[in-house]
């Protein structure tokens, strides 16, 4: 009807030849990859009702021997499916680049460096099937990481939870299931800057969650840098909030009202009270506090500038190198 704004799914929805479809994000994970899949294979396979299940591995640009092993496992298995990117496009495009290929009903997203427990799919799963179209895990505590990166990880979550329009959980990473329709609205969110928790969040539907001892790294290093980390919570908040930019308003308001208080001032001094000595001590505080100011606003506008930028040239969030995933037939063919 008109005057009322939906989610309209593509009629032309992908069959889904599987139950489950786990997405695992790979870059430089050759310690854990074999672990994992072991352990991934006996989680689908001691599912409470049998389950058709496939494992979508995306090579997200590893310079270790990720890509050889994944090649090897999908020699040996049949579940396998492998993704390789033609660069390292970073986790969130990896995701998605495996989210493009699930055939699933319902897809699991789980990093390659256990510290999320392949095992809880058991419970994320059963929560799914009582009706609910996201059902992510929650953090319960977090082993093996500093003080530092809990501190600033639970920092972000609460200030993105407060100068967002939308309900984004707080201590949740990617880990978590999603239906097929959860999917199919992610695939009509072609933003270059993708924060797919967020995402996620702001297309609704029936949402929950599992509590769970996140785990200690169980091998290799992690990609996930402080300089990603803080990409990855520029585009969060960029691509779901405008408070950045109303509180650059708001300080500019500020800093011109401490500025005409100043003026006010040094009138005042000059030809009433005639207390006034000429300096550049003041002269320079009040240049450099203004011309700070102004680069913190100009910086926050160029934020979302960049971002409109990227959308508009249109670029493919991805190219894939090769893989084993036969591509789905053309509607009508």
């Amino acid at each position: 009807m008109r005057g009322q704004s939906q989610l309209v799914l593509s009629p032309y929805l992908p069959v889904s030849l599987v139950d489950i479809s786990v997405v695992i994000p790979i870059y430089n994970e050759e310690a854990n990859i074999g672990a994992l899949h072991q352990r991934l294979r006996h989680v689908l396979e001691t599912m409470p009702r049998p389950v058709s299940y496939e494992l979508i591995f995306v090579n997200d640009g590893s310079r270790d021997q990720s890509l050889a092993l994944l090649l090897t496992l999908a020699d040996r298995d049949e579940h396998v499916r492998y993704i390789d990117l033609s660069r390292n496009f970073g986790h969130q495009i990896a995701v998605t680049a495996g989210l493009d290929a699930a055939k699933g009903n319902a897809v699991v997203i789980i990093d390659a460096d256990l510290q999320d427990p392949p095992e809880l799919i058991h419970d994320l799963h059963a929560k799914l099937l009582t009706g609910y179209e996201v059902v992510y895990a929650k953090r319960r505590s977090r082993q093996g990481e500093s003080a530092a990166k809990k501190f600033t990880a639970r920092l972000f979550y609460r200030i993105l939870a407060s100068i967002t329009s939308i309900s984004i959980p707080v201590d949740t990473g990617d880990f978590r299931i999603i239906s097929r329709k959860v999917v199919e609205g992610l695939k009509m969110m072609p933003e270059q800057n993708k924060f797919l928790r967020g995402q996620i969040s702001w297309i609704g539907y029936r949402q929950t969650y599992v509590e769970y001892d996140r785990a200690e790294r169980a091998g290799g290093e992690t990609g996930y840098t402080y300089r990603k980390m803080i990409r990855l919570a520029l585009d969060g908040i960029t691509g779901f909030s405008d408070a950045p930019l109303k509180a650059a308003t708001l300080s500019g308001f500020a800093v011109s009202g401490v500025a005409f208080l100043v003026m006010m001032y040094t009138l005042y001094s000059r030809f009433v009270s005639h207390d006034y000595e000429p300096g550049w001590a003041s002269l320079m505080v009040s240049i450099l506090f203004l011309g700070g100011v102004q680069l913190i606003a100009v910086g926050i506008i160029g934020e979302y500038i960049a971002r409109l930028s990227a959308n508009v040239r249109q670029r493919p969030l991805y190219l894939v190198a090769d893989t084993n995933i036969t591509p789905p037939a053309a509607p009508g063919s």
